[in-house]
């Protein structure tokens, strides 16, 4: 699914993140920066070692920001590392740092002069978001920026199944229905 905003793009697609062909991917981190399972895990992998020794010299990241490191052996040029919220720790909080994590990511891409960013669906795995309101924070976040800078063409979230890919479909088509 796609719909196109300002003569930009925004694509839901199932898939891999790692696997693809943007200027950047975006890795769900913690706030160590120095890996570990789902999509961080899979994205160091693919990355190799030189993504931890660059991660090393980060200092760490904290929840709602993001840093940049190179892609190293990843098709992308470059990893935008985000810290989401744990649902059940940051409560209240928690869609603010949610949104915050997406936003700051192509805040952090536009600095860097990217044009094209994979997200996977931040803090909806072993940090608990619900997938049903996270979806919509995350789209509309993302659409929000993407109507006040052009110089991102293209925005794809590549999502691990199709439960998930779903779901994102069904917000999408509530937000444009709303707007």
């Amino acid at each position: 699914m796609q719909i196109s905003i300002n003569n930009a793009t925004l694509e839901l697609v199932q898939g891999d993140i790692t696997q693809q062909e943007t200027d950047a991917i975006v890795n769900a981190a913690n706030p160590s920066l120095l890996g570990g399972g789902g999509v961080d895990g899979a994205i160091h992998r693919g990355a190799g070692p030189q993504l931890l020794e660059e991660c090393r010299t980060l200092g760490g990241c904290e929840t709602g920001d993001a840093k940049i490191t190179k892609g190293y052996n990843l098709k992308a040029k470059h990893v935008i590392h985000t810290v989401g919220p744990v649902y059940r720790r940051d409560g209240k909080q928690a869609p603010e740092l949610l949104a915050s994590a997406y936003r700051r990511s192509l805040e952090v891409a536009s600095e860097n002069g990217l044009k094209s960013v994979a997200f996977p669906s931040i803090s909806t795995g072993a940090y608990g978001y619900p997938l049903d309101e996270a979806a919509p924070i995350a789209l509309g976040t993302v659409l929000d920026y993407m109507m006040d800078h052009p110089e991102i063409d293209l925005v794809r979230f590549v999502l691990f199944d199709s439960k998930t890919l779903g779901t994102y479909e069904e917000a999408l088509e509530k937000l444009q229905l709303i707007s």
